[in-house]
């Protein structure tokens, strides 16, 4: 039984599983949008508007904490510059899902992941 239990697992070993986050992460940091499927992207996006919530403090320690989690000290400066600047106004919510068509392959449900207000590229 799997009462209380919460996340999903994705068919991964944990260390597996935690270093796809970070991964995931830091790509939807750096790249403001991240096209993957509908699990993994309801899985990090409160991760990254955690990482966005530190940025937002902008004290060492936070950005210590930023610095353990996201791959690449570029990023998190991003986050702390750049991100927390856009957001200073605005009060979690900082990431938007829009649901595309299912992927050929598996049929797998995919999802746009982006950081509301991202500039298309």
């Amino acid at each position: 039984m799997r009462h209380r239990v919460s996340g999903r697992h994705l068919s991964r070993p944990t260390g597996h599983r935690l270093a796809l986050y970070r991964n995931l992460v830091t790509e939807l940091l750096d790249h403001e949008r991240i096209v993957t499927t509908a699990a993994k992207a309801k899985e990090i996006r409160g991760l990254a508007e955690h990482i966005i919530t530190l940025g937002k403090g902008g004290s060492l320690h936070q950005r210590r904490q930023a610095l353990a989690y996201v791959y690449g000290p570029k990023v998190v400066a991003k986050v702390f510059a750049e991100l927390a600047e856009r957001y200073d106004e605005r009060h979690g919510g900082y990431t938007r899902l829009l649901h595309l068509a299912p992927r050929l392959g598996d049929g797998a449900p995919m999802v746009l992941l982006e950081l509301v207000g991202a500039t298309p590229r």
